[in-house]
C-alpha cells in the first residue's frame, strides 16, 4: 500500500493544513483527506503544487508498505 506522509512534511514544515490549502490550490477538507490517508488517488498537478509549496520531492510525500497478506 501507499502511505501518504503528508502529516509528517506539514510538521517538519510548521505549516498548518488552511495554509498549505491556500498555497497549492485545493480546499482544506480534499487536502485533510489526503493527510489522513483516505484518499483513492492524487493528480499529478496536486502532487506538483504539494512539492511546491513543501519544497520536497515526491518520495518525501509517499512511501510504499507491503501489506500482510495473514490479516
Amino acid at each position: 500500500m501507499i502511505r501518504i506522509k503528508l502529516d509528517v512534511m506539514m510538521a517538519e514544515r510548521k505549516m498548518s493544513l488552511n495554509k498549505l490549502s491556500e498555497l497549492v490550490g485545493i480546499t482544506p477538507a480534499n487536502l485533510s483527506i489526503l493527510k489522513n490517508e483516505k484518499g483513492k488517488a492524487i493528480r499529478f498537478t496536486t502532487l506538483d503544487a504539494l512539492c511546491k509549496a513543501l519544497d520536497c520531492q515526491p518520495g518525501d510525500l509517499m512511501e510504499y508498505i507491503e501489506e500482510n497478506e495473514n490479516k
